[in-house]
């Protein structure tokens, strides 16, 4: 007897993966509703067909039936379905109450990761930020990549001005405290950097690793030097020093480079790191000072080359002066603005210029007086803010896109203070170990029933690209997207503005 076949209807769609910074090209097999693959896109001149296995997942979240496709409220016996009029209608009343009883910054709110990661949210959040009226604003940018944000605001004049490493092209590559090929880069939009650096090595370069842990970018660079955690700032003084006792600023400057000539006062920087000599920091930092001269001598000798830091360089006491040493590294040693340096990605979509430079310290949190950058607030101090009294207390809180009691220091304590709030909701499609507090939670439709164009990363890619995405699937009638939820929510505030 022959076999049955089977009648599919198999079609192709091609988007990009918005799970992480890489901007992996993908091709989705799917029939009707049903995924049946997901690869990547060999095409696509960004990422060549690399994927890593978060791709693959967007099917696991879209068909998890653990996501919610409904808002719920939680109630003495569970969470319970509510309507979205009802939803939304309560969200509102419960900002207000909070808001009219204790002041319009008794409310928090708290921005996750992924919002930059969604066209639609990127676009329209600041209409729900403008009707909430509150300043204690809390986002992701402080726990990794604010160092990046404050050096190039200073340096360049915007923080998303952020230079990037052109590692297509470079002959010699210095990582400090990166990992790239476990984040794909990382304020370096580079699918595929296993493959990347392998090249770099396959052209007669070199990729250096300076980390504490023998990571998976170290197992395959030419070299990797051990580092005393916490050291970096010490050992990329005794770096700078030994650039100008070396001369190879001096010979940077003679080349007539251009980011040189744009910093006339650069030669006070030779004076900042005189006294940190190699000798003096090596037993410090577990380098020698031989060695710190070579990587100096071969950094600077190298056809082309850039130094890249980033989160281990940025979560320390120091990471701030640390970021700035790796520019003026790059600066002083003409490798800024030049192929196979740091270069500045030309974006189609100009998030530079059509967004503000960004500010730091205009206010200070009530408990611990820390600074806010660009209106938000560092996440350390969420939880001292709903936990200490006195004025200016948060008693309710919305968090949009993130679960900070897992992805935030001290998770502990700020599960505690979630939990001894007056009200708060939760725009998320899980329940998590942040929204299970939420007296509501609004879910918001998969990435695959969105639309997608990347406006955040296509400013830190390592080569200009442009692609739009419409979404695999019509969202059902009963669902919402982000920026639905956004703007429905702010016209019920504006409405019953206190």
């Amino acid at each position: 007897m022959a076999s049955e076949q089977t009648k599919t209807n198999e079609q192709t769609h091609f988007r990009t993966c918005n799970l992480c910074e890489a901007m992996c090209g993908i091709v989705i097999k799917h029939d009707g509703d049903k995924v049946l693959s997901i690869k990547g896109d060999k095409d696509d001149p960004f990422s060549k067909g690399y994927i890593c296995p978060k791709a693959t997942a967007l099917q696991d979240l879209h068909e998890d039936s653990d996501r919610l496709r409904h808002p719920v409220e939680r109630t003495a016996n569970g969470w319970k379905e509510i309507s979205w009029p009802d939803a939304l209608d309560k969200v509102a009343a419960g900002i207000q109450s909070v808001q009219k009883k204790h002041g319009k910054n008794a409310l928090g709110i708290y921005l996750g990761n992924p919002n930059v990661h969604n066209l639609g949210g990127m676009l329209t959040i600041k209409h729900l930020l403008s009707s909430i009226k509150t300043r204690s604003r809390f986002s992701a940018t402080s726990i990794d990549q604010l160092p990046h944000h404050i050096v190039s605001m200073h340096l360049f004049g915007h923080m998303l001005r952020i230079p990037v490493p052109d590692v297509n092209r470079t002959q010699y590559m210095l990582i400090i405290g990166g990992n790239p090929l476990a984040s794909n880069g990382s304020i370096m939009t580079a699918p595929n950097m296993r493959q990347k650096l392998k090249d770099i090595k396959a052209r007669d370069g070199k990729v250096v690793v300076i980390d504490p842990r023998r990571t998976e970018t170290a197992d395959i660079a030419s070299e990797h030097h051990f580092i005393r955690p916490a050291t970096d700032v010490l050992l990329l003084l005794a770096m700078l020093n030994e650039i100008y006792l070396q001369g190879y600023a001096d010979k940077a400057r003679a080349k007539n480079n251009r980011a040189v000539a744009l910093a006339p006062d650069i030669e006070r920087l030779t004076d900042f790191a005189k006294d940190y000599s190699a000798e003096s920091v090596a037993d410090i930092t577990g380098i020698s000072a031989n060695k710190i001269k070579r990587l100096v001598k071969a950094f600077c000798e190298a056809e082309s080359s850039v130094c890249y830091g980033r989160m281990g360089v940025s979560v320390q006491a120091f990471g701030l002066l640390s970021q700035y040493l790796i520019m003026v590294i790059n600066i002083v040693t003409g490798r800024l603005d030049e192929v196979g340096g740091l270069m500045f990605p030309n974006p189609a979509v100009d998030v530079v210029n059509n967004s503000g430079p960004g500010y730091l310290g205009k206010r200070h949190s009530r408990v611990s007086n820390l600074p806010d950058f660009n209106g938000d607030y560092p996440v350390v101090a969420m939880a001292d803010e709903m936990l200490v009294e006195g004025a200016g207390q948060l008693k309710g809180f919305m968090t949009v896109a993130g679960n900070p009691v897992l992805s935030t220091p001290n998770g502990e304590k700020l599960d505690e203070a979630f939990a001894s709030l007056d009200f708060m909701v939760a725009i998320d499609y899980f329940v998590t170990e942040t929204s299970r507090h939420a007296d509501i939670i609004l879910p918001p439709v998969s990435p695959l029933e969105r639309d997608h164009y990347d406006v955040t990363f296509n400013n830190f890619a390592v080569h200009n690209v442009a692609k739009y995405s419409k979404a695999l699937f019509h969202k059902k009638k009963s669902a919402k997207f982000d920026w639905q939820i956004y703007l429905e929510l702010a016209k019920r505030l504006d409405k019953k503005s206190i």
